[in-house]
């Protein structure tokens, strides 16, 4: 089957980055088409025997009419027998600011008459029908483009079936915005105090054996694998296609990540398609 992913955002959070990336990924890539031709494009490009997949960049500059009208259009596409997937990029207001301010990029909705500061407002108001919508949202607040490249790549491979990312991820870093649930592991030993296993991570046996050594680390473990094994099959029995669960400790390297490799041995001898993404561990590769 054909696949339709949306691409969508306010401005700045990183859309164009992300169409080139899907490009690379295999994507037939078109930006900035207005949402009431998406049908049409659908039904050119099923014609297309050598067009799989499609990635398609929609923001603000699409007519207002259009952006009200996403969900019709959305039943529309599910008519036409297409799987469609809207990805939304999200990232923290002030780094959207900075971003601005830095570059001195004029947002599109601001003029003489309207802020920086307003016309961010209006564009999440105008974004909200495609926002409340959208099955798979990333956080694109502090990655770069290689982070961006190989994030993407990872969400992006779900061969038609619900994906359920484990995030690690540290505090002193941010919280990932596009989780869907968030733990904290912080309360455990932290291995970062024994100089011998400071610049180790959590993927290292000599962590796990620390952190093996604990009681509350297994009591903490069995609470969230539970929860998880309760909760996952009815979440993903709602017609989702991604679902991110984030562990976080205090700088992503030793304990959250720990959980996380423990977490996925367990989880995916019960749930199909389970994914991991150690955030920070990215980030210094």
């Amino acid at each position: 089957m054909k696949s339709l992913l949306i691409v969508s955002g306010r401005s700045g959070s990183g859309k164009s980055s992300a169409l080139n990336i899907l490009e690379d990924l295999g994507y037939y890539c078109i930006d900035n088409l207005p949402l009431s031709l998406l049908p049409s494009l659908v039904k050119h490009f099923q014609q297309q025997s050598h067009i799989q997949r499609i990635g398609v960049g929609v923001d603000v500059r699409s007519l207002p009419d259009d952006l009200s009208k996403f969900d019709d259009i959305l039943k529309e596409l599910d008519n036409l027998g297409i799987q469609t997937d809207t990805l939304f990029l999200i990232f923290f207001y002030d780094i959207l600011l900075a971003r601005f301010s830095a570059t001195r990029r004029r947002h599109p909705l601001s003029n003489a008459k309207v802020s920086l500061n307003e016309a961010i407002e209006q564009e999440k108001d105008l974004l909200d029908p495609i926002s409340s919508r959208a099955s798979l949202y990333l956080d694109t607040s502090n990655l770069n483009v290689h982070e961006l490249q190989k994030t993407l790549a990872i969400r992006l491979e779900h061969n038609n079936h619900i994906t359920i990312l484990l995030e690690s991820f540290g505090y002193k870093h941010g919280v990932p915005l596009d989780a869907d649930f968030v733990f904290d592991v912080r309360c455990l030993p932290n291995p970062h105090w024994q100089t011998s296993l400071r610049e180790l991570t959590g993927i290292d046996q000599p962590i796990k054996d620390f952190l093996n050594g604990h009681v509350e680390v297994e009591a903490l473990y069995s609470d969230i694998s539970q929860f998880l094994l309760k909760w996952l099959p009815r979440l993903t029995a709602d017609h989702r296609h991604y679902l991110t669960v984030a562990i976080g400790c205090t700088g992503g390297q030793h304990r959250s990540v720990y959980m996380v490799e423990r977490l996925r041995e367990y989880l995916s001898t019960v749930l199909p398609h389970i994914q991991t993404l150690h955030r920070e561990l990215i980030r210094k590769k």
